[in-house]
Parts: C-alpha cells; structure tokens; sequence
C-alpha cells in the first residue's frame, strides 16, 4: 500500500538577496508516513520542520525533490489534508459554528447540512451548547477545539498540525492532547505533529523522526514509539518504557538543540 504521504529526496533552498548564494533549509530528505500512522517531527528552533509541514500541504514547492500523496505525485495544495496551525485560524466575526463550518459552505454545501455536521462536530470536541460564541468569548482550549473541529469537519485523509497546542497551560495542553488521540483512535487518519515539546512527541506518536539543526536539516534518528494504546499522556509519562524511549531520544536530540541554540544566539542583535 502506498504511504499516505511521502517525501523523497526533498531539498529546499532560499534565494539569497539579489539571487546570491541562498539559504538551504532542507536537505536530502525523505520520509514516508503510513496510512493511519501518527508522526510528530522534533528538532531545534529553526530546523525546518515547518517547512516539511508546508510542503506536504502543498504551500510551498521544494527546490528539488518529490512529494507524493496516495502514490500520487502532489500537485498544487494537497486536497487530501487539513492543516492545524500554532494560532487559530478563526474569523473574529463567525461564532464557533460559523467557523466550524466555513469550509462545507465554502464547498457548496447548503446552510442546514453544514450546520447540521457543524453541531455534531461542536460535541465531538467537547463545546456542545458553546456553537453562538464568538473567539473571544472562548478560553484558549475552547478556541483549540473549534480549530480542531474546523479542520476535522472536512473529513481529511491527512492531519498537518504545526504546534498547535504550544500556546495553552500545561493542564489544558494534556486534555487537548487526549482528546486528539481519542478523535485520532476513531478513524485513524495520518498525522505528521511538529512539536518542541519531546515528552508530548513520545506521548501522542507511533513514530518519532529527529532533525538535525540547520542549515541543510535533514533526519537523524527515527524511533518507533511502541508504548500501548489507548494512552492517557499524563499516565504514560510515569512509565519506564517511557523514559526509556526519552533517554534514546534525548541522546540523539541534545546536540542539535545545542547547535541550534548556539546559532540562534549568534544571530542576536543587541
């Protein structure tokens, strides 16, 4: 069966100012996501694992390289998946069910059906009863989970999520987390998480790819995550197997995000 989305030899390079030397973000890269499977990207700051992110969507074009969806080459953006940013990208002006179902009604779909899956969709995530709020009504989970909604409701094959739980308090982060892997259990889509954050990587993954700091990121480690499902992240973490798998990552993840930290400071202006 083919990967539900796969990067083969992916390079991608800026132009530099005036068409000089550029800066290459990727390098070389390939990396296959099964149907089903559940992938988080770890790396340092500025590695380029948004830049995977975005060309797997189809937002941006890799300098050289293939992406392929379904066995598919990807042309133009990549219809199979949804893309879950770090901010939400709510319109200010819709409540959470005119957000929910922007999409459907920018598909065609008559008012009624779209708000008829827009309130299962609401209940599904957990804001039943909370369709009339607008975002700033909402706290920070609830806006989460409406973004959440809003992508899912468009059936994706493919769920893309940069960072998405980044901005949120640790409890409210774990109980988003478990939620994702509930939606995620019931029909199994394929998942590529970018996260800085390794404890959440391990918690949510079958799978955990490392990159390498760049420039010229490129993988350096792949671990299979095998820790039992259903999982409850807060309780898994109190696990040996757990630690385990952290101490194998870490090993292989330090260094980058010691070079990746020293680059950043380099580049400080004071």
């Amino acid at each position: 069966m083919a990967a539900a989305l796969s990067f083969s030899n992916i390079s991608v390079t800026f132009t530099g100012k005036s068409g000089g030397v550029g800066y290459r973000a990727v390098k070389d890269t390939t990396l296959n996501i099964a149907d089903g499977e559940f992938v988080s990207i770890v790396g340092p700051t500025g590695c380029g694992k948004s830049t995977l992110l975005n060309i797997g969507a189809g937002l941006l074009k890799a300098s050289s390289g293939e992406v392929k969806v379904f066995g598919e080459p990807l042309v133009g953006l990549n219809a199979k998946a949804g893309y879950m940013f770090q901010s939400e990208p709510l319109m200010p002006w819709r409540s959470a069910i005119d957000n929910v179902t922007a999409g459907l009604q920018f598909r065609g779909m008559d008012a009624g059906g779209a708000r008829a899956q827009g309130e299962a969709w609401l209940e599904r995530v957990g804001l039943n009863g909370f369709g009339n709020r607008y975002p700033h009504e909402m706290s920070g989970g609830m806006r989460k989970r409406c973004s959440l909604a809003q992508m899912l409701i468009l059936d994706p094959k493919i769920m893309l999520m940069d960072e998405p739980f980044s901005a949120l308090d640790i409890q409210t982060r774990q109980l988003m987390e478990n939620e994702l892997l509930q939606l995620w259990g019931e029909d199994k889509k394929s998942v590529i998480f970018i996260t800085h954050d390794l404890e959440e990587a391990i918690s949510l993954s079958d799978r955990v790819i490392v990159l390498a700091a760049g420039p010229a990121t490129h993988p350096i480690g792949e671990f299979v995550i095998d820790l039992p499902r259903p999982r409850d992240v807060a309780e898994i973490r109190m696990t040996s197997r757990f630690l385990e798998l952290h101490a194998q990552i870490w090993q292989v993840m330090k260094e980058e995000v010691l070079k990746g930290y020293a680059q950043t400071k380099n580049k400080v202006v004071v």
